[in-house]
Formats: structure tokens, C-alpha cells, sequence
């Protein structure tokens, strides 16, 4: 059963809180326009997006106020906030049932941000594993927002009070401190927050390897090795090619090594049930002196099976992209959506604060 959102309704010192009714629980998710979206964000993310749009009521954003700490150059935002909402539209994110807006159109991220702030110790903010690994990959760069960067993720949740959060194990711990905020802000001001959890499909997540058996696949490191959704034909095929193999097992029904899994993973994702019980019988019957499995071909079958499966999305999103008018359209649309929970958020909040003189 899924689990109930708060009561709003408490009274704390300064009078009462109440929030309107919700028919479905709230469920907000971002990402940062940063690097290109590849088959791990698919299947990792947007597939289950694209489920959940039925079943709750979504906020998805794209987190751009949030590139800043990383990325201060800002010339290239603007294509890279169209090319992300045009490849989640592409992969059937739909605006007309979820709200998909852009971050720095909501503004009242911002000044919830201002009071999370108050209730956020240095002390913690500083022990958080992303502070540390971002301050050795950027010493020259430990900005301030770098530093409350999980205070303005706790923002982005909080403002709709949403009570699912899909998050990866790196996410974990920003969550917590979010529901710390929560906690924190509810103590001292009354009951305006619910405590948002971790959520996701449990044993429909996948995980996508890099091609070189190397991590992940990344948006935008390692680009030789991940398969991204604006990859055209022959990059397809080349990287699947070049995909890390060895000589085949040494036995029949071996354990297959991660880099050998993730292939018959992608091929079970993208190629038909009979192509991918060929495969795995032939890496079965295979051992030392006798490989029955052969690589060479397998990845040939899987390449073309993979331009099958990203072409209608590489096309659809470049289409999108394209058309000025309906990422205009796009944009305002989640972003009035977006706004209205927003500001009745903001007012519940304004309200306990004793911010409405």
C-alpha cells in the first residue's frame, strides 16, 4: 500500500496550518542539464517516469539553478535545458499529465531555499560525501551554493510537499538531510511538511554498465563507452563494437563477468526474446576449446537492435527541439503548474514563519 501523506493541519504557536486536498501522492524528481541523456538515464529514470505520470501526481524539473555550482558558463544553458525537456517529451514524458518545468522558473524555490538556509549547520552541509568529492574534483571553484546544494534540493521537494522522491544510492543521503529540513522547519514553526522517502519500482530498476566495463554509463564522461539517446547510427555501431569481451567461458553455464552481463542485459532490453535466448544458450554451451558464443556477432545483433530501439527517440527529440513554439509552450505550461503548488506552499510557509505582515 503506498504510504498516506501527513496531516497539514496541526496548529503550531502562530495559528493554524492547513493545505488542500490531494487525490494522488506527490512524486518530484529532477535533473541537471548537463552532459547528454543516455541509456542508463532511460532505463534507470525515464522509463519509470514515464509509469509513475499515471499513478501519482509528478513534478519534473530540470535543475538548472543547480548546474551553476558545476558548470558557471552559461552559454551553452539555454540548448542544453531545450535538448533535455525534448528528450524526456521524446521518451513519453508527457506535459499534459505531469508538471515539467524549468527550476529558475519557479521562483519560490528561491525563497524557501532562504529559510531552509537558517535551519542548515555548516557542520553537516560540509560532511555531505558530494561536498567532499566536489571539492577535490574543483578546488578552485567551492562555492557557497556548492556547499547548500542539498538545501536547494530539499527546496525543490519541499515546495511541493511531495512524499516520493525516485533517487539513486548517490541521492540517499541529500534526501535525508531533506527530511532533516523538514523535521526541522515542522519542530520549530508547526506542521507544514511531509517527510519525503526514497522511491522506486524495487526490482524493475536496471543498471547500465559503461561499454569498457568501467562504472556507469555518463552524461558526460567516458563518452566513447555510454550510448546516448542522440547517438546517430554509426556511433551506435562503433561503440557497441569496440564494447569490452573476452575469449568466452571456460566452462559451460559460467557466471558471466559484469562487462559480459551488461551485454546480455542491453540485449535483453532492446532485442526480441528468441535473439537473446540464442545468445545466452550459445555462452552456455560454451567452454574452453569448444566457444560456442560469439561475441563479434552478438554485438553486430545487438547494435542494430539498439539504432531500433534509440532512432524514434534520437528523431522525435531532435523534432522537438526544433520546434521553438512547443518548447515555448512546454515551458510555461509546467512552469504554471509548477507555480500554483508552488505559492500555495509558500503561503502555508509564510504563514507559520509569521512572514505575513
Amino acid at each position: 500500500m503506498p504510504e498516506k501523506s501527513p496531516d497539514f493541519g496541526n496548529a503550531n504557536q502562530g495559528g493554524t496550518v492547513s493545505s488542500p486536498p490531494m487525490s494522488k501522492e506527490v512524486v518530484l524528481s529532477g535533473i541537471r542539464p548537463t552532459g547528454f541523456l543516455h541509456l542508463g538515464n532511460y532505463f534507470g529514470a525515464m522509463r519509470n517516469y514515464v509509469r509513475m505520470q499515471d499513478e501519482y501526481n509528478c513534478y519534473f524539473f530540470v535543475a538548472n539553478w543547480h548546474s551553476l555550482t558545476t558548470h558557471p558558463d552559461t552559454k551553452e544553458l539555454k540548448n542544453a535545458v531545450h535538448r533535455v525537456i525534448a528528450e524526456n517529451v521524446a521518451c513519453g514524458l508527457d506535459p499534459e499529465k505531469v508538471a515539467f518545468y524549468v527550476q529558475s522558473d519557479v521562483p519560490e524555490i528561491a525563497e524557501l531555499y532562504l529559510y531552509l538556509n537558517m535551519m542548515a549547520y555548516k557542520g553537516e552541509l560540509e560532511k555531505t560525501t558530494t561536498f567532499k568529492d566536489k571539492v577535490r574534483q574543483q578546488p578552485d571553484n567551492v562555492n557557497a551554493g556548492l556547499l547548500t546544494y542539498p538545501v536547494l534540493q530539499a527546496a525543490d521537494i519541499l515546495i511541493h510537499r511531495a512524499v516520493k522522491v525516485p533517487v539513486g544510492k548517490d541521492q540517499e543521503q541529500h534526501l535525508e538531510m531533506a527530511r532533516n529540513f523538514a523535521e526541522r522547519f515542522n519542530y520549530r514553526y508547526g506542521n507544514v511538511f511531509p517527510s519525503p522517502v526514497a522511491f522506486n519500482y524495487g526490482g524493475e530498476l536496471v543498471k547500465i554498465l559503461s561499454l569498457d566495463g568501467n562504472g556507469k554509463m555518463s552524461k558526460s564522461e567516458n563518452q566513447l563507452a555510454t550510448l546516448y539517446l542522440a547517438d546517430d547510427d554509426e556511433s551506435i555501431r562503433k561503440k557497441i563494437m569496440k564494447a569490452k569481451t573476452d575469449q568466452g567461458p571456460a566452462e559451460p553455464n559460467s557466471v558471466k563477468p559484469d562487462y559480459i552481463q551488461n551485454l546480455f542485459t542491453l540485449m535483453q532490453l532492446v532485442s526480441t526474446p528468441d535473439t537473446l535466448t540464442k545468445f545466452e544458450a550459445d555462452f552456455n554451451n560454451s567452454s574452453s576449446g569448444n566457444v560456442v558464443i560469439r561475441y563479434g556477432d552478438m554485438k553486430k545483433q545487438l547494435a542494430e537492435d539498439m539504432i531500433r530501439f534509440i532512432t524514434p527517440i534520437r528523431e522525435r527529440a531532435a523534432a522537438i527541439q526544433n520546434d521553438h513554439a512547443l518548447l515555448s509552450k512546454i515551458i510555461q505550461q509546467g512552469a504554471d503548474k509548477a507555480r500554483a503548488s508552488a505559492s500555495a506552499t509558500l503561503k502555508l510557509v509564510r504563514e507559520a514563519v509569521g512572514m505575513n505582515y
